[in-house]
């Protein structure tokens, strides 16, 4: 006999929403008589964001816009929550909707009210993390790769959880074996999943990361890069000292950048000195880099 919850989970977020099993609307309305499945009105005071949700970006405009629309015409598609104690309701499903509410001033939102365990919490935010059309492959590779460690899932049971087949999941994990810069790239748009999946074919990083720098600078198509990542796969004839030279710096670059997390560039002088260019985000990233650099034990023997 079939699990009814396991199946529930299998088909993602709808499937939670569609079992009155886990509705407990009813409870948390103002009437005693509201029925099954009726929309509870919560104050946005009393609900906090999922803990499990996977998507650490909400672009703001987008937040302002959808904020203008509920200004105007109110919460159309209530939020999912579960309820944690009295009077206390975490997000199930429907963050933008939650964040923008609050955009707008809103005191109160509609929600749905569902039982739902932590477990279920996660593997329900991953799958409909998933299955939004506006993610870009690293944030789906993640999601893949937690869904398979957290929730204890064999490429085989995720294929069937999300519909999707074991060759894309295969695929998009292989994402996460770039270098942290070439993922940082692909998740802005900066390349395309064309480009890193010809990459991905290079197995020494620190090729991976010249020829992701031609890309850059040179502009290149996905074609290009695919006739470049052949290339690197052949065996190579011996090299000259200056070649080997150039090997080294490269690996170099990329042992550091791995080893602190950052873009690294390196400048070479015509009288043989240089330097070394080590980008962060913010105070808090220096900060954490500067940690890294004063470890007594850090190599950095390359």
């Amino acid at each position: 006999m079939a699990n009814p919850k396991k199946n529930a989970l299998g088909r993602g977020l709808s499937a939670l929403l569609e079992n009155a099993e886990t509705d407990i609307t009813h409870s948390a309305g103002r009437s005693s008589e509201a029925t099954l499945g009726s929309i509870a009105e919560i104050s946005v005071l009393q609900i906090e964001a999922n803990p499990f949700q996977p998507r650490s970006r909400f672009e703001s405009n987008a937040l302002e816009e959808l904020a203008e629309s509920i200004r105007q015409h109110g919460v159309i598609q209530p939020v999912t929550v579960r309820k944690m104690g009295n009077d206390s309701y975490q997000l199930i499903s429907g963050e933008r909707r939650f964040r923008a509410s609050q955009l707008a001033g809103l005191e109160s939102i509609p929600a749905y009210i569902r039982v739902a365990n932590d477990q279920a919490m996660l593997e329900l935010a991953l799958v409909e993390n998933i299955q939004r059309e506006d993610l870009n492959p690293i944030e789906v590779a993640i999601s893949y790769k937690r869904l398979i460690d957290e929730c204890d899932l064999t490429h085989e049971g995720l294929s069937d959880k999300i519909s999707k087949s074991r060759s894309n999941i295969t695929n998009f994990l292989r994402l996460l074996k770039l270098p942290a810069e070439i993922q940082m790239a692909l998740s802005k748009g900066t390349i395309t999943m064309g480009h890193a999946r010809a990459l991905i074919s290079v197995e020494d990083p620190a090729e991976q990361l010249d020829i992701f720098e031609r890309i850059i600078n040179e502009v290149l198509s996905v074609r290009d890069v695919e006739n470049l990542a052949r290339k690197a796969k052949k065996p190579k004839a011996n090299s000259t000292e200056a070649e080997q030279k150039k090997d080294y710096y490269r690996d170099a670059k990329y042992g550091i950048s791995q080893t602190l997390n950052a873009k690294v560039d390196m400048k070479f002088l015509p009288n043989g000195n240089g330097k070394i260019v080590i980008d962060f985000v913010n105070e808090h990233d220096l900060n954490r880099i500067i940690q890294l650099l004063q470890a007594p034990n850090q190599n950095y023997s390359y």
